[in-house]
């Protein structure tokens, strides 16, 4: 499978992007993601596809733009939609499906048709699960860092915590995701960008 360049990438974020600030939040997210990847496969996942990786983690987000209108206003009710939102741009752009997973499938610890019933989800029933190691390194990746305001990283007791609320199948597929990938060392990333380690 052919894979974009950091700068295709860049470039597609900035087609997407409706406002500087929401590209700025958005795409420094993705870079840091790739970064945390970056740490874990250098640890604990050497034997998975870096590059595919990277593409993964820096591709995740892009359905985050269509969730945002021109005056930089995210549209919160709806943000479990950013990732088939995503599906769908990176569809139109002519990636394959293995490149549009990691936005659709990196919710969460994974989203289930039931979850999507049961909450009463605005997205299509079915399963949003990551599936190969890379995608479970991307998703996973992705709960120490948040786009909140301000942006924050998070500790995986944190993010345990926060997982708790969704029930004992969510923590428990946390806690697996812990033993595959381990915990990454977030200091140095929090102390680059200047966002709180909580």
């Amino acid at each position: 499978m052919a894979l974009p360049s950091v700068d295709d990438i860049r470039a597609l974020h900035e087609k997407y992007a409706p406002t500087r600030q929401v590209f700025d939040l958005a795409h420094t997210h993705c870079e840091i993601v790739w970064s945390i990847a970056e740490n874990l496969i250098g640890h604990a996942a050497p034997q998975v596809d870096a590059d595919l990786v990277r593409t993964g983690c820096l591709l995740h987000d892009i359905g985050v733009y269509r969730l945002v209108d021109a005056h930089g206003h995210l549209d919160h009710a709806n943000y479990v939609r950013h990732g088939v939102l995503g599906h769908e741009i990176l569809r139109q752009e002519g990636f394959p499906e293995g490149i549009r997973r990691f936005a659709s499938c990196h919710t969460g610890t994974g989203l289930t048709k039931y979850d999507v019933v049961t909450q009463g989800l605005p997205l299509p029933a079915c399963d949003y699960l990551a599936e190969t190691r890379e995608e479970r390194l991307v998703m996973y990746a992705d709960k120490f860092h948040t786009k909140s305001t301000p942006p924050k990283f998070l500790y995986a007791a944190t993010y345990a915590q926060h997982v708790a609320r969704f029930g004992s199948e969510k923590t428990e597929a946390f806690d697996a995701l812990r033993a595959e990938f381990g915990d990454p060392d977030l200091t140095a990333l929090a102390t680059r960008y200047g966002h709180p380690l909580v």
